[in-house]
């Protein structure tokens, strides 16, 4: 078991680690030639509710990660994607993606906004509870 979480992890790690290569990928980000500099790239439905996790997570991501991925993970055009996207489904980014990237940062792969810089500060339970509100946000928008 620890060999397979060894590996998964290396996997993850190096998927985050490769250069950008866009062309091809079956999940094509959306044009966003026709919005504003800073504008929300995607629109978010909120959920009813949020667990008592994803609330945690919404105080971290409002700290930490909304400056750049937007109110409610929007993302803003021609700073930071939304994760509120295909792109980020569970079955493509991991939860532990979120918190290798927060930790790590990560090349640009997907988008064009460049590569990602560690984010001083969180920590990978900060991490974990920013996924979990992301995920909740992605289910309330029929990303599962």
């Amino acid at each position: 078991m620890a060999l397979l979480l060894l590996a998964g992890a290396g996997y993850a790690v190096f998927g985050l680690t490769q250069p950008n290569e866009m062309a091809g990928h079956s999940m094509t980000p959306p044009d966003t030639s026709e919005l504003a500099e800073g504008a929300p790239i995607v629109d978010v439905a909120l959920p009813e509710k949020l667990s008592q996790s994803a609330q945690i997570g919404q105080r971290g991501f409002e700290a930490k990660c909304a400056s750049c991925h937007g109110r409610n993970a929007a993302g803003q055009n021609g700073v930071a994607p939304p994760l509120v996207h295909k792109i980020y489904e569970p079955s493509h980014h991991s939860d532990q993606a979120f918190v290798l990237a927060a930790q790590n940062g990560v090349r640009a792969h997907h988008w064009r906004f460049g590569n990602m810089p560690p984010i001083e500060g969180v920590t990978p339970a900060d991490a974990k509870y920013i996924a979990t509100y992301v995920r909740e946000l992605q289910e309330a928008n029929g990303i599962n």
